[in-house]
């Protein structure tokens, strides 16, 4: 996940200096964006299959081979052309078998209905990348220059790549995890509508899913715009290419805290509950992307994004992968991902369209809130759902307990 998100969401930090070294414009680049997001989200049903033929490891490590050879490639790139290619075949498709569809399926192969907290402990890597990755590239433009710097992190990719090849586990299936805590157990029963119940046979499809999933797609429309163009437009309002690609590591870093504050909370506390709390506190952030007076306010969007966008993530794929037959993980979560690649993609071409027509970004920010705001009320929505079915399961119980005493 560190090399994998590290990698990808970093891209934007070059945005600024590419512009000006490769005399590519910002429209090309985020349409370039876009695309590999769309080659990202097409590519999940092959990938689904793959995990679950030759399992997630060996996809994960190829996958990791691609993107690490992208960065090599843009930093050999010739013309508009070629950087497109190179960002969004290499890139897209790398970052496709080596994301969260992969680590997911690994995830709750071993750890089955109670992945929750191991999710949530997995994200941590993601923001580890986004702070690591930026802070280098921003160090090495100076003393190696744009080109230098793809170079150099690509062959830093490659390197960490061999180490992971053989550090990754190997796909490791369990029927059932014991000690599952009652909450799990309860969210577990309450959610048998949206999936296989206690005693109930695995199920093969998301089917009965969608509020889940629909909120899922308004997160993505988001989340791939303000990380990949936050520095960017902080660039355009008078900041420097370091000091905007700084702000990338400032939501890494709160991304970072608040995974591993979740991490705990899922262990008592049901996913369902938690998710409109982070999708409230989202739209916050892009308030103050889209409408901050002070540019220095953009410290405090990046922070509030980052604590409360990277945990959706764990938090989500805990509530869709519950009851699900581990055999057919990858296919069977591939729709999901489709979903949330689909939505970055289309998300970041209106961003560059929107800059296109008003010279920033701020419009798109701005809609990003009413996005935001509608994944609250949906995931909301499933949580009153959830905990009615939860005391209905409860109370069926009971009963029986009841009757069988007397």
């Amino acid at each position: 996940m560190t090399v994998s998100f590290g990698l990808n969401f970093s891209a934007g930090v070059f945005f600024a200096p590419v512009a000006e070294d490769y005399g590519i414009g910002a429209g090309t680049l985020a349409v370039a964006a876009a695309l590999s997001t769309a080659v990202t989200g097409a590519a999940q049903p092959l990938v689904g299959v793959l995990l679950d033929r030759i399992g997630a490891k060996r996809v994960i490590v190829a996958a990791l081979l691609l993107l690490s050879t992208s960065y090599l490639a843009l930093g050999a790139a010739r013309g508009a052309g070629q950087f497109v290619a190179a960002y969004v075949v290499l890139g897209g498709l790398g970052f496709a078998g080596s994301s969260s569809l992969a680590v997911s399926t690994l995830i709750a192969r071993a750890e089955g209905d109670r992945a929750a907290p191991a999710l949530a402990r997995a994200t941590i890597g993601i923001n580890l990348g986004q702070l690591v990755v930026p802070w280098a590239a921003a160090g090495l433009f100076g003393p190696l220059g744009t080109r230098g710097t793809y170079a150099a992190i690509g062959a830093a990719g490659l390197a960490a790549t061999a180490v992971l090849a053989a550090a990754v586990p190997t796909d490791r299936q369990t029927a059932a995890v014991p000690g599952a805590s009652e909450v799990s157990k309860a969210s577990g029963a309450a959610l048998a509508t949206e999936g296989a119940g206690p005693g109930l046979p695995k199920r093969q499809s998301l089917r009965g899913r969608g509020r889940t999933l629909a909120a899922f797609g308004l997160h993505a429309a988001t989340l791939y715009a303000m990380v990949l163009l936050l520095p960017k437009h902080a660039v355009e309002l008078g900041w420097s290419a370091a000091a905007g690609g700084s702000l990338v590591a400032v939501a890494a870093a709160a991304a970072a805290v608040s995974s591993a504050v979740t991490a705990r909370l899922v262990g008592h506390t049901a996913p369902e509950r938690l998710l409109p709390v982070m999708h409230t506190l989202r739209a916050a952030s892009l308030v103050l992307a889209a409408a901050a007076p002070d540019p220095r306010l953009l410290i405090v969007a990046a922070a509030l994004f980052g604590a409360a966008s990277f945990t959706v993530i764990p938090l989500t794929m805990a509530i869709v992968t519950r009851g699900l037959d581990p055999a057919r993980l990858g296919r069977t979560l591939a729709p999901a991902w489709i979903v949330h690649q689909g939505s970055a993609g289309l998300g970041l071409a209106l961003a560059a369209a929107g800059h296109a027509a008003t010279g920033g970004y701020r419009a798109y920010f701005a809609a990003g809130v009413g996005l935001s705001l509608l994944a609250a009320v949906l995931t909301s929505t499933t949580a009153r759902a959830t905990r009615t079915a939860a005391r209905s399961t409860v109370s069926t119980a009971a009963l029986a307990s009841s009757a069988s005493t007397s």
